[in-house]
């Protein structure tokens, strides 16, 4: 068991080599060496840890084992049960998700003059946008460029993106932050109104964007404003089980799930966006997560279900520091911003074991590493970790810097009494993000016909692993990307005709036909932590 008494006893060797720690300047690693320690050490690479998908447009490819159960699962509905003729709900875009990308869709949606409908499982904001913290990359300071934004992310994503979407993503980038800003989000800036911005991991310029350490969150309730004040309906504790389709195979609408009463209802739209997140609550390997409690890859299947491709599905983020003590915030996230700001990974013996502003695919391998390979870890609760030496940002920038850049990391972890200012803090890989997703054009649209994509859900931006502050930036410039061309292709389209669920008991056969079993209702949509009270007592 962990005990207090050793994680003081052990804290007292980081800070004895603290002043040292904080000159030393490690090297970074070379192509070869990531490549081999990535091999070695990253989730990804667990060839045991993934299923090759029977069926399906990605059919032949693998994907965590996880998430390859609810693509080949079966759907929560039939057919038959539900109305299509008198939809419940008639809008020109229906928009499925409530976080930063289905809010900049609305927004954009509303402005291009159409009916927009936001739909959301749980209310409005509830959704990994709200968990960021760090900031939002973008390249628009003078000894900075989307050119070399561009080299940042393809590099960092190991050359995978695809390069018309990451050319979009970088160079929308300083027009999304001056949206953003003239939205009314308070970014950090100096006394005469220059913005601050930072480095982050794999960038070679200072062009993270913040708010503090809760960007997201800043960001969400200004676009959650902006979503209210322009009065665009909002279906909150509403989830989408099955995307519809109209009698030439486009995408024409959702059938909608009350999350309460179970009542089935039927949105009918010119054009569908999804913008469902992340997977995190999946869980994938066993690895705790930072995401919002509705991340479960609905969107995911939604679109897979309808014969939307997915692309690098196979690849996922762990971020390299999230919280391993104490257990109450087990797995939440440390922002990287604490690396950027001067903290420097320690292990057991004091020692400084890698440069902290590597990408992050290569920091949680190299955490990994330290705690199993070598041994160098510190034994908590929850399995190994390894030190955050936090107290190095004061020592290198200031009394007072924490609580003016990184203050909610400071409470976070004041509430259970470690004050991050004079004390290290304990941290692990924690399940982040979704690096695949569904396959867009840079229109935003997907392999079905009227059927749009934004955010998390997507594949392809950031390639096999994403740099910090591309997500947020992500959401903003592909959410407003699908609701500007959703809302261009809502208006040449006309009303839906011949809405169909004919697609459900064709995915079944598929799925019987290859021999599988389809035992799990998908989507998910929420996770199951409750304990089952009767083989808990069978086991006692």
């Amino acid at each position: 068991m962990y005990r207090i008494d050793r994680y003081n006893e052990l804290a007292k060797a980081v800070a004895a080599k603290r002043e040292e720690n904080a000159k030393l300047e490690p090297r970074r690693m070379t192509a070869e060496e990531k490549d081999t320690l990535l091999t070695q050490f990253h989730p990804d690479y667990k060839q045991g840890e993934f299923t090759v998908l029977s069926v399906g447009a990605n059919k032949g490819e693998k994907v965590p084992t996880q998430l390859a159960a609810l693509l080949q699962g079966h759907s929560r509905i039939k057919a038959e049960d539900v109305d299509l003729t008198s939809p419940d709900y008639d809008t020109d875009v229906l928009i499925i998700g409530g976080g930063g990308a289905g809010a900049s869709a609305a927004i954009e949606a509303d402005k291009a003059g159409v009916k927009a409908m936001i739909v959301t499982k749980l209310r409005i904001g509830d959704a990994n946008t709200m968990m960021a913290e760090g900031g939002i990359q973008a390249a628009d300071k003078p000894n900075d460029s989307p050119a070399q934004h561009y080299l940042d992310a393809f590099g960092g994503g190991h050359f995978a993106a695809k390069p018309e979407l990451l050319k979009k993503l970088v160079m929308k980038a300083p027009e999304a932050i001056k949206w953003l800003n003239e939205l009314g989000v308070e970014f950090d800036k100096t006394p005469d109104g220059t913005m601050v911005t930072t480095h982050g991991g794999g960038t070679s310029r200072k062009r993270m964007h913040a708010a503090k350490d809760y960007s997201g969150a800043e960001i969400m309730r200004t676009l959650r404003d902006e979503v209210l004040n322009r009065q665009i309906p909002v279906i909150d504790f509403t989830a989408a089980v099955e995307i519809i389709l109209d009698k030439n195979g486009n995408a024409a609408g959702a059938v909608l799930m009350n999350m309460e009463t179970k009542e089935l209802l039927v949105a009918r739209a010119k054009t569908v966006i999804i913008a469902t997140g992340g997977a995190g609550r999946l869980h994938y390997q066993g690895f705790p997560t930072s995401n919002h409690y509705g991340a479960t890859a609905d969107g995911l299947i939604l679109g897979y279900r309808v014969g939307a491709k997915l692309m690098y599905a196979d690849t996922l983020q762990y971020h390299p520091t999230g919280a391993a003590y104490p257990d109450q915030i087990f797995g939440a996230l440390v922002t990287e911003k604490v690396r950027s700001l001067g903290a420097k990974l320690v292990n057991i013996d004091g020692d400084v074991f890698m440069h902290p502003l590597e990408t992050r695919d290569v920091t949680a391998a190299s955490i990994i590493r330290e705690c199993t390979e070598r041994g160098k870890g510190i034994e908590t609760t929850n399995g190994s970790a390894v030190w955050l030496d936090t107290p190095m940002i004061e020592l290198k920038n200031g009394e007072g810097t924490i609580e003016k850049r990184i203050p909610a990391m400071l409470r976070m972890f004041g509430k259970y009494g470690i004050d991050i200012r004079k004390e290290p803090i304990l941290v692990y890989p924690t399940l982040h993000y979704q690096n695949g997703g569904l396959d867009i054009t840079p229109d935003g649209m997907t392999g079905v016909e009227n059927l749009f994509a934004a955010g998390e859900v997507v594949g392809g931006i950031h390639g096999r692993n994403r740099l910090m502050g591309n997500s947020l930036l992500d959401v903003i410039v592909f959410g407003r990307n699908a609701g500007i061309y959703a809302s261009a292709k809502a208006k040449e389209t006309v009303t839906p005709e011949g809405l169909t669920l004919d697609h459900i008991a064709k995915f079944s056969e598929e799925v019987k036909a290859a021999g599988l079993g389809a035992e799990t209702a998908s989507p998910m949509l929420l996770p199951k932590y409750a304990r089952d009270v009767n083989n808990s007592q069978e086991n006692r």
